[in-house]
């Protein structure tokens, strides 16, 4: 283990023997920090928290302190972070609270770009890009390879779906579905993230196949239970609808639509 002189860590932490700590961060109580990490100058770290192996935390960063709740009173709640996450300059995640399972995660392979807040109980999945000054609020859901643009943010329990994305400045308070691009204030959905898709090799078919389910719940004025039984009889012979349909069905905010 490289830990400059001037860093301080905790006893109890358990950290693998090829990690690096820059000068003056701090790792505190039961905090696990996995092979081939390296921590910047000036990161804090607070437990409960897991940290995996090959993450990079850069300077003045805040990982695993209290969550940012009036209702927290010191209950033992945890952080969890996977494996080859880049943190940059001046990120907030927070634990997680009671009110929820006790949990904020996030999987691997996250791009956080500099003062992105991600705050208590938030469930961030994997391959996903947070831009600048992006900001979700406690118990936002956000699936694999969703990218936020700068200034982006959720409402708290928006649930925000797999391979979508959210443009500059746009705010949602309600859920986004699998795939679909959002912009403006309020959130208003602008087709789906064709890009995107084409980058993580689905085919044109399942591209238009993905347009279509979208033009069922977007374009042609149905209700919400027509569209999930329409999109439901492609599913079969389409599965990359799966993940879209199954947004739909879980929604518990109501969708931007």
């Amino acid at each position: 283990m490289k830990v400059h002189g001037t860093a301080i860590v905790s006893p109890s932490a358990d950290i693998a023997d090829d990690v690096e700590i820059g000068p003056y961060s701090v790792i505190g109580d039961d905090v696990e920090i996995g092979a081939g990490s390296r921590i910047a100058a000036h990161v804090v770290i607070s437990g409960p928290a897991r940290i995996g192996r090959d993450n990079r935390i850069y300077q003045f960063a805040s990982v695993g302190d209290d969550p940012q709740d009036k209702k927290y009173a010191g209950e033992q709640t945890r952080l969890e972070i996977g494996d080859r996450n880049t943190i940059r300059e001046y990120c907030t995640i927070s634990r997680g609270t009671v009110q929820d399972e006790g949990l904020t995660s996030l999987g691997d392979d996250n791009w956080i770009m500099a003062y992105v807040h991600i705050a208590h109980d938030c469930r961030i999945g994997s391959n996903t890009i947070f831009a600048n000054n992006a900001t979700l609020a406690g118990h936002v859901h956000v699936g694999d390879w969703a990218i936020f643009a700068g200034f982006s943010g959720a409402h708290q329990f928006c649930r925000i779906g797999a391979h979508s994305f959210l443009g500059m400045y746009c705010g949602t308070n309600r859920d986004v579905p699998a795939y679909t691009m959002m912009a403006g204030q309020p959130a208003a959905p602008h087709g789906i993230n064709s890009e995107g898709l084409k980058r993580r090799g689905f085919s044109s078919e399942q591209i238009r196949n993905i347009k279509n389910a979208y033009r069922i719940v977007y374009r042609q004025g149905r209700k919400l239970a027509d569209a999930i039984a329409a999109i439901e009889l492609l599913v079969p012979e389409q599965p990359e609808l799966g993940i879209f349909l199954d947004s739909l069905r879980t929604s518990e905010r109501g969708l931007v639509r």
